[in-house]
């Protein structure tokens, strides 16, 4: 374990934030650790072997061979790019490339040599390879080593800063509308008390919901109400906003992803299809199809499909029971016809760039049937375009779901969202619009897992970074 945690620390401590966390997170283990530092760095003879082989390294005039080799190259480059550089100028950066160079000769020396700089980093993961250090300072030190741990495989730290990456962007979502609400025209007090209020009642509403408190106070109110998950009341109805949204965000959640799970059913097949019979009577039909229901305002799709499919032919409910799960299937398709047509679009245009490359022509030249060149080589490499598309799709789908929801009579996220706005109903709307962010901010990250699961380049990036 001690060896895991030596290794994570190495390679992560060189970034300067990640370094910067772990000594805030164990902060207890370095405040004995620092002082042990500094009396052993007195002790060091690193610098001493240094100006040796410094010493050594100008004895052998090495560092004179690279400063005329540095004015050689400095006045080739000055007459290439016709340049009028004087004899001086060109000297001085000579001088200072052959120190750089200098530099970096000493530390390869000493590091082949095992010699390494004694700085605190270096000091401190030499004691993490201590198992009786480990063992003393495992508990005051225990959350620098869980993101230790946590960093210590390429993938976890991936999910880690992807996780905390999201962090800050419902942070900065949360405090953008906030702001807007805040300095938008509308007076919740005067939407609700009515324009017979007097001051006195507007004066109490205020000073009840803390509407009388300047931005700042407001703000930190909101935010620290997101991480304590206590969003408030509701100005209108005084409700729970965390209940109102664990009631409403389920329907539209899945709404959408049987939208998403059809679109994709539908529109990868069709794309594939499109791309391999490209300019066939088969493409061309997908193809308008898809453009067709590009074009389409979802809101005129939900009435003519409950005029048709609801009042005329009787098949589904006209609006959204929870108790009956056809009342779905109208809502899904035309909440999935938009996103399918974009699918299916993205999928034919990617895949057309693929089939054409190198590695496919070379893979039906060994004789491999068109099925697997498609299946095998193809589709994979196709996909992260389509992935990315399907990714912002979905955000797109779960914030523009209102609509179709107001058609259908479903009390989702979205027209809840949409209720609230004219008031302004601040806790219910930044509750709403966060819950949304924090679901498109998990999707985009399992995208990003999804990149590297079909492009083993961006795994390859991932254990190296």
């Amino acid at each position: 374990m001690q060896h895991l945690f030596f290794e994570s620390f190495q390679k992560n401590a060189s970034k300067k934030s990640y370094y910067f966390a772990f000594v805030l997170l164990g902060l207890l283990v370095h405040i004995f650790t620092v002082p042990l530092y500094l009396v052993n760095r007195s002790k060091s003879t690193y610098a001493e072997k240094a100006m040796n082989v410094k010493r050594q390294i100008i004895e052998d005039e090495k560092v004179f061979e690279w400063h005329r080799q540095y004015e050689v190259e400095e006045r080739t480059k000055a007459q290439f790019f016709n340049r009028k550089v004087d004899e001086q100028t060109i000297i001085q950066a000579a001088k200072a490339l052959a120190q750089q160079k200098l530099e970096r000769e000493i530390e390869k020396r000493l590091e082949a040599n095992g010699v390494v700089e004694n700085s605190y980093k270096n000091y401190f993961s030499t004691l993490l390879e201590r198992p009786n250090f480990l063992l003393i300072t495992i508990i005051p030190g225990i959350l620098m080593y869980a993101l230790l741990l946590i960093t210590s495989n390429p993938f976890t730290r991936f999910i880690f800063e992807r996780l905390l990456q999201s962090v800050f962007v419902i942070i900065g979502v949360a405090t953008l509308v906030f702001t807007i609400l805040y300095i938008s025209p509308f007076d919740p007090a005067r939407n609700l008390l009515g324009v017979e209020a007097t001051p006195a009642q507007v004066e109490n509403f205020n000073k009840l919901y803390g509407l009388d408190q300047p931005y700042l106070v407001q703000l930190w109110h909101s935010l620290s109400g997101l991480f304590t998950f206590d969003l408030g009341t509701s100005f209108a109805g005084k409700e729970d906003v965390t209940q109102s949204i664990l009631n409403k965000f389920p329907v539209t959640l899945e709404i959408a992803m049987f939208s998403l799970l059809m679109a994709i059913a539908i529109a990868i097949p069709v794309g594939i299809v499109s791309a391999v019979r490209p300019n066939s009577f088969i493409d061309y039909v997908f193809m308008l199809i898809a453009l067709i229901g590009l074009s389409i305002p979802s809101f005129w799709q939900g009435l003519i499909f409950i005029l048709t499919f609801s009042l005329e032919l009787k098949w589904f409910p006209a609006t959204y029971n929870p108790s009956n799960w056809m009342s779905l299937v109208l809502p899904i398709v035309v909440l999935g016809t938009s996103i399918t047509a974009s699918i299916a679009r993205m999928t034919r245009s990617s895949m057309l760039e693929v089939i054409h490359e190198d590695y496919i022509i070379t893979a039906k030249a060994k004789g491999l049937s068109e099925r697997k060149v498609i299946t095998k080589h193809a589709i994979r490499n196709a996909m992260i375009p389509i992935i990315t598309v399907i990714g912002l799709l979905f955000g797109g789908m779960l914030g523009g779901a209102a609509v179709t929801e107001k058609v259908f009579n479903i009390s989702g996220i979205g027209s809840y969202i949409v209720d609230k706005q004219f008031i302004p109903d601040i806790p219910a709307i930044l509750g709403g619009v966060v819950y949304i962010a924090i679901t498109i901010s998990i999707v985009n990250m399992l995208i990003d897992i999804l990149y590297a699961f079909f492009d083993p380049r961006i795994r390859s990036k991932m254990k190296k970074s």
